[in-house]
């Protein structure tokens, strides 16, 4: 069974992880990809049922392209330390959908400590968001500084919690040196055009739809 390039997003609940998956999946396939979501969550699939049920109205995906994990401890394990619950559920929708080009999976709401176990995910995204504060991005952590690209959503709230951009821009530069991050806020789609962008780019090496075959 071939290797379907995967994509793993954590952040903090609240970050905007689910919405961002429901605005980036339509996006790519618009461009052809054929996609699908694995959502962690610890107790409930809340976030799953979410996803599924605003891709699948507009017909975006098929619904059992959409899986919910309870994990049932803490979300890092299930991504990092033993993600063979997600392996199971990868397995099974590559054998169910061979034409997958791409799976994005969620992590439950964690911290700046999270990141994926390479044997998971083949490309890492972090995502924060404005309503944290500006000083989010200088705290650093293996999420901010070891992610591929960073993603600092809401900024439609910086000037209503007081968050300077400018300055989390900055920070982000001196957390993350030369590794890419993006200013987005999903709710009006402002920067997902971007991380698509860089998602076939870095990931998928701007290989056309199907190119992976099944």
């Amino acid at each position: 069974m071939r290797r379907v390039p995967r994509v793993g997003i954590g952040g903090p609940v609240g970050s905007g992880k689910s919405m961002l998956i429901e605005r980036l999946v339509p996006v790519l396939v618009r461009k052809g990809y054929a996609a699908g979501v694995i959502s962690n969550d610890v107790i409930s699939k809340e976030d799953a049922d979410r996803i599924r049920a605003t891709l699948s109205a507009d017909c975006t995906v098929p619904g059992d392209l959409v899986v919910g994990l309870a994990t049932g401890g803490c979300p890092h394990t299930a991504v990092r330390e033993d993600p063979s619950m997600n392996l199971a559920a990868i397995e099974q929708m590559v054998r169910d959908h061979p034409e997958l080009d791409i799976i994005i999976i969620e992590s439950g709401g964690d911290n700046i400590t999270t990141t994926f176990s390479p044997v998971l995910a083949d490309y890492f995204m972090y995502m924060i968001d404005v309503a944290g504060g500006d000083k989010y991005p200088r705290k650093g952590g293996l999420g901010i500084q070891s992610c591929d690209l960073l993603v600092i959503n809401k900024i439609d709230l910086a000037e209503h919690v007081g968050a300077d951009l400018d300055v989390m821009r900055r920070d982000a530069v001196r957390s993350r040196g030369e590794k890419p991050f993006l200013f987005t806020d999903c709710r009006s789609n402002t920067g997902v055009d971007e991380v698509a962008r860089h998602i076939i780019r870095d990931l998928l090496f701007d290989a056309p739809p199907g190119a992976g075959g099944p």
